[in-house]
């Protein structure tokens, strides 16, 4: 099925929906004080902690791979093992425990190892993956917040601005589509 929204247009909503929503994009978390020290903040930029420490131990792990060589295959999987076991015992490490390490360790396994290394590293990637999800988040910090109840609450509620202020200029571009 065609979209009726003129390809110009649409195009047009795409680059204000990027600009509208860049400065939380990444962050996952709420904006608040409470949170402050799962975001990162550049400029007007906020970043997921946990998400740019993957990256990061992601990009440092490839690197050390391919300088090193498979010299240190023991090191990734005791870095992987231990991030299982933090996990499955619900414990909530730092970051750098459970996102950089074994981010790390993961794409020096696959960067330096043979198959069957290569195989193991997805396979503990699945895993954590799966164990992180069973956790779920941590909203710890929202359960003592004096405002839990208000909707939305300061966390939020830049970005419930931005959005509201985002569809009220869209409404009135597509109507202005559709009348001409």
């Amino acid at each position: 099925m065609k979209s009726r929204v003129p390809r110009p247009l649409a195009r047009r909503i795409d680059h204000l929906a990027a600009r509208a929503h860049r400065f939380h994009r990444y962050a996952h978390h709420p904006l608040c004080g409470r949170y402050a020290n799962e975001v990162i903040r550049i400029g007007k930029l906020r970043l997921c902690r946990g998400c740019s420490y993957a990256v990061l131990g992601g990009l440092a792990g490839g690197i050390l791979g391919v300088a090193v060589g498979s010299a240190g295959l023991a090191a990734a999987a005791l870095v992987a093992s231990t991030t299982l076991l933090a996990l499955s015992l619900r414990l909530r490490p730092p970051k750098i425990v459970t996102r950089l390490l074994p981010a790390a360790g993961a794409a020096f396994a696959l960067i330096s190892g043979t198959l069957s290394i290569r195989l193991a590293a997805i396979a503990v990637v699945v895993a954590l993956r799966v164990l992180y999800g069973r956790r779920g988040p941590d909203r710890s910090p929202c359960t003592s917040c004096p405002e839990r109840h208000l909707a939305p609450c300061s966390g939020y509620y830049p970005i419930v601005m931005r959005e509201r202020a985002f569809q009220r200029v869209t409404a009135r571009w597509l109507s202005d589509a559709t009348r001409s």
